[in-house]
């Protein structure tokens, strides 16, 4: 189903994507399409050809197929996944409070010190200099360090507080920060440890005792949000009581009202150095404040405990570790380089061990804090060395044992390795000097500064030394790499290796599609099986950091890219991570080596989170892809590698960008992302036509200077030219375009529905508008799908309703010459004095009348989706003509009864399938009159009905105007609301399978009421719609009027304007439902009238919903492309998947079956054909057969609409389902396609509809049988004495379907384009009643007609001159027509009166040969596609209809090879005409295409298998 598409090469890289449509070849529009997959030569065929080869890709089969245009809704057992940006009280650090209660040279009473024990803080020795002095320089090196956390924060010490002096910088502070973060920083080692009750100590003013200090007085002063950090013994007993006494103070305000938006105070976050029962360490070597160097200054202590704790060489001591040269900032120092690698390792721990919540809570939104904690992660690993527990609230699982830390040690023993080097080949004069200093600044700038060589120091011949950067980021690469190449992609059973099950919101509650209760998330997961995706790379944040190095920026991105293309939950882990900042910079990076891999990246987080249309608005990152789209590139030096496909990511992402966010288009259309956009559209590349339609679409969503723009470079004449593109996909998205051009929505929001029009439109005369055509006759319901979108714009701002009543006259063969309409509109166009005023008004008014026949004929459409959506539009039209002012002239004829259809000679009522004898119900003359098949006939609800137009619609206020899907024989389930059914004998009318995705809703033109107590006042729902809408036309009806028809007309066009002007005297830009009247509900201009003297406020549209336009979630498909796996391939296509595994066994059993089938032929032509292999009965006649050409499997098709599909080998029935044919119109048509790789059924039938189903094999598939594709092959059916319906040919190589009939053309479809070929022309008044392709490429076609004739067609010619030859020697209608098995250039005929005939296409006209196998007539005939055999059935007469001869005969031999009598079933004699009036025979026959067997079909049902004995 997926097809690699150009393969673009990057740095060794490559990209594999998938298109959309497979088939859609990179051709330009409309070009190329007569017999472009042909060769020039007709191939002759010989002995032991193979047949057709098989397909690299199934017709049908592309995702399209699938879904429709539909969004495919998340799997029922993927629980939501939570999103990645912070909440919205995202914590913002404004200022902090370094609070140091130290004493220096007085010892608390409570602790008692070891000899020697830990004197430093804050890397500051206090007893080498005077207390006062000490404690200032101790506060100025915490600044610092804290300073090197976040430089922008205001840093306020604290030394030696009283208790006063604390209250007022708590207060000042908060007063400061207003609703930010304070930051509360508290070091006791000076002070008593806190107590059990929750109090910390301060001083008095003469430093004579010691204050405590309440946990509830400092969370007044600080209030919230704040951070607090207490670095005491017990330091537990400050985070547990703070905890109390915040919920309490939580409680209290809760309970007294006085939530003010600010966090809770029970949100707070603490960090503790260790537990209540605990004392800081006081290892000597060590400093004495060990948990606040951990939090500040990581790589010192680090290098430290790394020292302390293993044996290096060269004698390597702590304090040379506290001299390793460079800078913290600068990565490309060693110093540097081991805070970048500390970074990546903590960052790394932390998404490893932590939920997604809390990772993004503490690393994601605050510098300040992220780095606290990834420093709390240092502390928490070196002091549980030394019996010390630290603690945080949010509490944390412990990391200290990560396998990551072994990572660190070493890249830490890496780098200290080469210290010594390092030292001797630097300035360690200014080092030494900071050394002594008690300055950390000092020290810092000093190791920047020994970061450089000193050439004086090298010796003779000495070179500089070099430091060797760490591998630490390359082999994380390598992992990253190898995770990814060695089934990263593929999926997994839940468990330890999948995806962990905190990456989603597992308190999401979901309900079941078909209706069944709500289940959670996680319950739902285990009861499935479902493969879900690996447990990701530990290495994702690493490769976050990567991106900051320029050496390794190109790789990091090729594999983000690579990962991001897993799927959706793949973006979101990256987003969640924190690589939006990064991503977002490097768009104003200029190298052209990261714009591939950028776009890609790019297309992916834009169709996964809409959202960053904002970010890439307000950084102006938009420019850049627009900027890509512009340029333009020489083929012989290209840039960007598959340059079309990374436009058309650009252009998704500008669209994306425009959607729904007026901002956004703006700054396209600055761009000139418009005319980019327009001039792709003659790109080669559907993708990148198909997004430059689409970004021009959501340009156009509501903005009227950007529609304007796009009236003035005549736009809309090019999208029309599109129409006929070769891509489905770019036809859809064309007419999307022009639906949000016409006032559609294209906004992601389902509740926006759109309206407003073409906008304002100050350019134009109010009369000249938008004009287009557009064509229906598309093979693809995706793109019909958005026509009726586009329509339903149409509809809703100009309406013209009285064009259906003038439709309806000219049905009628004898309309009445004083009907209302007819007068209204004949006096309209009399006043206007100017005749080309009124040519141009009666082109609108025709121009509208074609539009609603168009409707008329969707609403019919074989594909429900299609059919629901026109008919919302019809029902909306006619509701609205029941509402006109017309109701209210005496001489309306809308409450009037229609006259009865008139009964054709011949006519039938349609009878059951389970008649027993249904011969005996038919006429006897077998050449009676067919009746036409009127649109009247077979159009449901609205048209079709037994009472007035306005008790039949008013009937929807309180019922359903359609058959919904669960009405109709063939549905498993009933509607269970009682409704009088608008269609007489619904339950007679059957319904097909559904498509996979169905979505499309009817939407009733009237309001329906939720309860019987709304009141009557309320303008969209009155307490009883039916009754008063009824009441209120009724009223009407019986008011005097005033005015004329030719008013009613006026008013009703005049109101029509009246919208446009009301719409350009808005505001400009206004956009919103309420803003203008959207639609003739909303028409109320009886006082507004713009100085005119019509009258308006006629009452039109009273009551009716505003239902239109349509809504499309075509856009949203089309997002999907970029959410899907490009650079893999599909799963079918990998190796050692069980799609794979399955398509390999078929073909080579296939292959098998061809190979012993060929052997079997070579001798069956001269064998008996009587052996019998198997009997199956159905209900009905099987007038159709079709066999699977490598399965054990038959179709068949009754007279009327039942299709039942049998394993011939188990006689057992697979499936059984209805076709949807009308009451007049049976199956003509029945194939198997796509059989190489399982089989698509292919349905034609008498109404000229063609439908596709799938999944009919319960062995191969789960789920029911599915609707593939439906549409119109013979879109003009005549009407002729004795039809044959429709009778198609599926041409498997190249994907052909050849579709003849009651037409005087035969239509070639293209399964790639899903479009009309060619219309070859028949030169004959007669239907078609047979067609046959010849093998192999070559475009000659056989057709074979009522009259007798049989004509050889070449589709290479022109389609006025296809036919090439003509053989007349047949008196009586074709029965069938086939090619020799051997010789290209010869074929079998037969007809009606047992004549079999022998032509050569390259001989005489008469034919070569002729059996007269049943003078007494012939009811069906085959010829084997491998074997030189044919075989006939005899039909019934009134003489003899007790049994019928089948006979099989040799081409190259004069015997007969085998004859057999069946028994027929009938009890009598037949009275009445064949069991189907397109098929002249009652029975069948049917060759299987490669096995040595034929299927023979009786009257009473049965179907008899019988083969060759071979042996």
């Amino acid at each position: 189903m997926h097809a690699s598409r150009q393969n673009g090469h990057l740095n060794g890289i490559h990209f594999f994507t998938t298109p959309s449509e497979p088939s859609s070849a990179q051709t330009n529009p409309g070009h190329g399409r007569a017999g472009s997959s042909e060769l020039d030569g007709r191939g002759n065929e010989s002995v032991g050809t193979a047949p057709d080869p098989i397909p690299i890709i199934p017709y049908w089969s592309a995702k399209r197929h699938l879904t429709c245009g539909n969004p495919t809704p998340p799997p029922s057992w993927a629980p939501k996944i939570s999103p990645w940006r912070s909440s919205p009280g995202k914590l913002k650090t404004a200022n902090a409070a370094l609070v140091l209660c130290l004493n220096i040279d007085v010892d608390p009473p409570d602790i008692v010190k070891t000899n020697p024990c830990a004197v430093l803080e804050c890397w500051v020795d206090p007893h080498t200099m005077p207390s006062h002095k000490a404690l200032e320089v101790i506060g100025t090196n915490l600044q610092h360090q804290f300073e090197g956390l976040s430089p922008k924060l205001s840093y306020k010490p604290i030394l030696d507080p009283s208790y006063e002096d604390l209250r007022r910088f708590c207060a000042t502070l908060r007063k400061q920060a207003k609703e930010d973060t304070v930051l509360f920083y508290y070091n006791g080692h000076g002070v008593p440890k806190p107590t059990a009750s929750g109090e910390l100590w301060c001083f008095n003013r003469n430093y004579t005792q010691y204050i405590p200090v309440s946990l509830a007085e400092v969370q007044h002063w600080l209030g919230t949000p704040c951070v607090y950090i207490w670095d005491c013994s017990a330091a537990g007993n400050l985070l547990l009581n703070f905890n109390i006494y915040a919920q309490r103070r939580d409680s209290e305000n809760a309970n007294a009202g006085r939530s003010e938006g600010a966090p809770p105070f029970s949100e707070s976050i603490q960090l503790a150095a260790c537990a209540a029962n605990e004392q800081l360490p006081s290892c000597p070597e060590l400093p004495a404040d060990l948990f606040t160097s951990c939090l500040t200054s990581p790589i010192d202590i680090a290098l430290r405990y790394f020292v302390m704790h293993n044996q290096l060489p060269n004698n390597i001591t702590a304090d040379m570790a506290m001299q390793v040269p460079g800078d913290l900032k600068d990565r490309r120092t060693p110093l540097g380089e081991l805070n970048w690698i500390f970074t990546a390792i903590t960052d790394t721990i932390a998404w490893t061990s932590f939920s997604r919540e809390l990772f993004t809570r503490l690393y994601r939104s605050d510098l300040l804090i992220a780095s606290l904690f990834r420093n709390f992660l240092l502390a928490e690993r070196i002091m549980k060395n030394y019996h010390c527990t630290p603690h945080t609230s949010p509490s944390l699982p412990p990391t200290n044992t990560h396998p990551l830390w072994a990572a660190w040690d070493l890249a830490v023993d890496s780098c200290l390795r080469q210290l010594p080097e390092l030292l001797r080949h630097s300035d360690t004069s200014m080092l030494d000097m900071a050394m002594g200093s008690a300055s950390i600044r000092a020290r810092r700038q000093a190791q920047a500064q020994a970061a450089t060589p000193r050439q004086d120091k090298l010796g003779h011949g000495e070179k500089i030394y070099n430091y060797i950067p760490s591998r630490f980021f390359a082999d994380q690469l390598t992992a990253f790499e190898v995770w990814i190449s060695r089934g990263g992609s593929a999926l997994t059973k839940r468990g330890p290796l999948s995806l962990p099950l905190q990456n989603y919101d597992a308190s999401e509650v979901e309900v079941d599609e078909m209706g069944g209760a709500p289940t959670s998330a996680v319950a739902s997961t285990k009861k499935d099986h479902h493969l879900v995706p690996r447990k990701p790379p530990e290495q994702l944040p690493i490769v976050l950091q990567v991106l900051l190095s320029q050496p390794h920026r190109l790789r990091a991105l090729v594999l983000l890219s690579q990962f991001v293309d897993l799927g959706p939950w793949a973006v979101h882990l990256a987003l969640a991570i924190g690589i939006f900042p990064y991503i977002s910079k490097l768009l104003q990076a200029g190298g052209q080596d990261l714009r591939p891999v950028l776009i890609f990246i790019w297309s992916r987080i834009l169709a996964v989170d809409l959202s960053c249309q904002v970010d890439l608005y307000s950084n102006g990152g938009y420019k850049y892809f627009a900027n890509i789209l512009a340029a333009h590139e020489d083929p012989q030096h290209l840039t960007i590698p598959n340059g079309s496909e990374h436009k058309a990511m650009c252009a998704f992402v500008l669209a994306a960008i425009a959607r729904d966010y007026p901002h956004g288009q703006n700054a396209c259309w600055r761009e000139k992302v418009f005319h980019s956009c327009f001039e792709r559209l003659d790109e080669g590349d559907f993708l990148l036509r198909q997004w430059s339609a689409l970004c021009i679409g959501q340009m156009w969503d509501g903005n009227d200077d950007i529609k304007i723009f796009g009236v003035d470079n005549g736009t809309q004449d090019k999208f029309i030219s599109l129409l006929t593109d070769d891509s489905p996909e770019v036809r859809a998205a064309v007419l999307f375009a022009l639906g949000t051009f016409m006032g559609a929505s294209g906004s992601a929001n389902s509740m926006k529905t759109g309206g407003g029009g073409t906008g304002t439109m100050h350019h134009l005369e109010e009369r000249v508008h938008f004009r287009m055509e557009v064509a229906v006759e598309d093979a693809s319901p995706m793109v019909r799908k958005e026509l009726l979108v586009l329509i339903s714009c149409l509809v809703k701002d100009w309406v013209y309703w009285e064009e259906d009543r003038k439709w309806r006259l000219g049905a009628n063969s004898e309309p009445h010459e004083d009907d209302v309409t007819s007068q209204a509109i004949s006096e309209w166009l009399d006043s206007f004095g100017d005749e080309e005023v009124r040519e141009e008004n009666r082109v609108i008014l025709s121009s509208f009348f074609t539009i609603f026949s168009v409707l008329l004929e969707l609403s019919v459409d074989p594909y429900h989706e299609v059919a629901t959506n026109a008919r919302t539009i019809v029902d909306y039209i006619m509701a609205l003509l029941l509402e006109s002012p017309f109701t209210r002239l005496e001489s309306n004829t809308l409450h009037q009864l229609p006259s009865p259809p008139r009964t054709l000679a011949g006519a039938r009522s349609r009878r059951s399938s389970l008649t027993s004898s249904p011969i005996l119900t038919r006429p006897s003359s077998p050449n009676v009159t067919r009746p036409a098949l009127n649109r009247s006939d077979i159009v449901t609800g609205t048209i079709k009905r037994t009472s007035s137009f306005a008790n039949a619609l008013k009937n929807l206020a309180g019922g359903i105007a359609f058959p919904s899907v669960e009405d109709g024989r063939s549905s498993p389930h009933r509607s269970t609301h009682a409704h009088t059914p608008i269609v007489p004998s619904l339950s007679s009318i059957s319904r097909p399978p559904s498509p996979n995705l169905n979505f499309a809703q009817y939407a009733c033109p009237y309001s329906r009421p939720p309860s019987p107590q709304v009141p009557t006042s309320s303008k969209s729902a009155p307490a009883s719609p039916t009754a008063s809408a009824r009441s209120s036309t009724d009223d009407r009806s019986h008011q005097a009027t005033d005015f004329l028809p030719s008013d009613v007309m006026e008013a009703l066009m005049e109101e029509d304007m009246e919208r446009l002007r009301a719409r350009r005297r808005s505001t400009h830009g206004t956009r919103g439902r309420n803003a203008v009247p959207h639609s003739p509900a909303d028409s109320t201009f009886s006082s507004d009238s713009a100085g005119s003297s019509v009258i308006l406020g006629l009452g039109t549209g009273s009551g009716i919903r505003d239902v239109l336009p349509l809504k499309s979630r075509f856009f949203d498909w089309c997002c999907e492309y970029f959410k899907e796996p490009q650079m893999r391939q599909a799963e079918a296509d990998e190796p050692g998947s069980l799609e794979y595994n399955y398509q390999a066994w078929r073909q080579q059993r296939n292959e098998q079956v061809l190979s012993e089938t060929l052997n079997q032929a070579e001798i069956a032509f001269g064998r008996p054909w009587d052996k019998a292999v198997t009997t199956l009965h159905i209900q009905g006649v099987p007038l159709s057969v079709a066999f699977h050409a490598y399965d054990p499997h038959i179709a068949i098709a009754n007279e009327t609409d039942v299709i039942s599909v049998w394993d011939w080998s188990r006689r057992r029935q697979l499936t059984s389902f209805c076709n949807g044919n009308p009451q007049k119109a049976s199956i003509t048509s029945l194939q198997v396609i796509n059989q190489d790789v399982g089989g698509i059924l292919l349905a034609g039938s008498a109404d000229g509809m063609i439908r596709l189903y799938r999944n009919y094999d319960p062995a191969t598939s789960n789920t029911d049988v599915q609707m593939v594709s439906a549409f119109r092959g013979l879109s003009e059916i005549i009407s002729v004495r004795r039809g044959s319906g429709v009778v198609v040919d599926w041409k498997q190589a190249g994907g052909f379907l050849l579709v003849g009939g009651d037409s005087r053309i035969i239509r070639v479809w293209d399964a790639h384009t899903e479009a009309q070929l060619l219309d070859l022309e028949t030169n004959s008044d007669s239907p078609v009643t047979a067609i046959a392709s010849e093998r192999g490429p070559s475009s000659v076609l056989l057709a074979g007609f009522a009259d007798g004739v049989t004509k050889v067609f070449d589709r290479r010619l022109e389609e006025e001159d296809a036919v090439v030859r003509s053989f007349n020697e047949h008196n009586n209608w074709v029965q069938n027509v086939r090619w020799h098995p051997h010789f290209g250039n010869q074929f079998l005929s037969a007809s009606t009166n047992g004549e079999v005939k022998l032509w050569d296409t390259r001989g005489a006209d008469r034919a070569v040969e002729t059996w007269d196998m049943f003078p007494g007539g012939l009811a069906a005939f085959d010829v084997h596609s491998q074997s030189g055999v044919f075989a006939g059935v005899s039909t019934l007469s009134p003489s003899n209809w007790r049994t019928q001869r089948v006979v099989i005969h040799s081409i190259s031999r004069p015997a007969t090879l085998s004859t057999a009598t069946m028994n027929t079933g009938l009890t009598t004699s037949p009275t009445r005409g064949f069991p189907s009036q397109y098929i002249p025979r009652s029975s069948s026959i049917t060759f299987h295409p490669t096995e040595m067997l034929y299927g023979v079909g009786s009257p009473d049902g049965t179907v008899r298998i019988y083969g060759s004995k071979l042996l």
